[in-house]
Order: C-alpha cells, then structure tokens, then sequence
C-alpha cells in the first residue's frame, strides 16, 4: 500500500511540475524575469488554459492526498 501511494505521489508530483511549466505567464513574477512579461489585453482565457488550470487544481488534489495518507500510513 505505501509502495502504490508513493509511486502516485511521485507522478503526481512531476506532473504538477510539468503542468506548472506550462502555464502562461501571467506577468509580475519570475515570468518577467525570462521574458515572460508580455500581457495581452485580450482579456479571458481560452478553453484549453481552463482546463489547463483544472488539471493542475486536481492533480494537486491527488498530491495534497498522496502526502496525508503516506503520513498517516507512515506515522509511529
């Protein structure tokens, strides 16, 4: 049972890692930095940025469980 979570725990993590890379910068944080500092004033995201967006929420879900029930299983 803690092998099978931590395995899940270490996809969901490079998952949430991946995902993150693949947001768009929003501007104002480390985006400026590498040249991620152009907004658009189109305003509103497009389809595949919300659902972008829910499947970082729920894959950070799955982390977040991943954590609390290794630390359960794990405890003394």
């Amino acid at each position: 049972m803690t092998i099978g979570i931590s395995i899940a725990l270490i996809l969901a993590s490079m998952l949430m890692v991946l995902l993150v890379l693949l947001h768009k910068g929003k501007g104002g944080g480390l985006s400026d930095l590498f040249g991620g500092g152009f907004s658009s004033s189109f305003g509103g995201s497009s389809v595949v940025e919300r659902n972008l967006d829910r499947l970082t929420v729920i894959t950070g879900v799955v982390w977040f469980v991943c954590i609390i029930a290794l630390g359960l299983l794990l405890k003394p």
